[in-house]
């Protein structure tokens, strides 16, 4: 009797495993078709002439836009070693590892707060519209942050979150 090594299943095929399935959802991988012929790269006179203008362009455009700290207003600030959630006149920004979702304050229906009767769980909810909640639990230092964060986020909501604005 012959035993065969390896699986015997099939690999799965679809749109479902591979969006490639479905011609035209995804663009070709180096952005040109067959009919444009191979891909030229961009002729420089002088080599460090490219330098010094890809420098200059770095500088004028940072990688991550600034934020505008001469605004003022109230800002909530609470994060822990895997979440971090930031309230302020831009909205709700919400990250853990490394997922992240901003909201607009004209996206929030509303915004629910909850502490762990045991433990140093800080859960903060976005409610949105459309009946989505997002929430986020960021873990105090100590159980005695819980009143002080409650009262930054109330000074935020009140300074910016503007109820039946629908």
């Amino acid at each position: 009797m012959e035993q065969r090594i390896g699986s015997s299943s099939q690999p799965l095929e679809g749109a479902g495993f591979d969006p490639a399935f479905i011609p035209g959802l995804t663009p070709p991988a180096s952005g040109r078709t067959e009919e444009d012929g191979p891909e030229k790269e961009p002729e420089v006179a002088d080599p460090e002439e490219a330098v010094t203008e890809s420098e200059e362009t770095a500088e004028a455009s940072p990688s991550e836009p600034e934020e505008d700290t001469e605004a003022g207003g109230p800002v909530f600030e609470a994060s822990d070693r895997r979440a971090r959630m930031v309230a302020d006149r831009r909205g709700v920004r919400m990250s853990l590892d490394d997922q992240e979702c901003e909201f607009r304050w004209d996206e929030i229906g509303a915004v629910e707060t909850e502490t762990a009767r045991f433990g140093k769980r800080y859960t903060v909810t976005v409610h949105t519209p459309d009946r989505r909640w997002y929430p986020i639990e960021i873990e105090a230092p100590a159980r005695s942050h819980f009143k002080e964060w409650d009262e930054q986020l109330d000074a935020v909501l009140d300074a910016y979150f503007e109820e039946g604005a629908d």
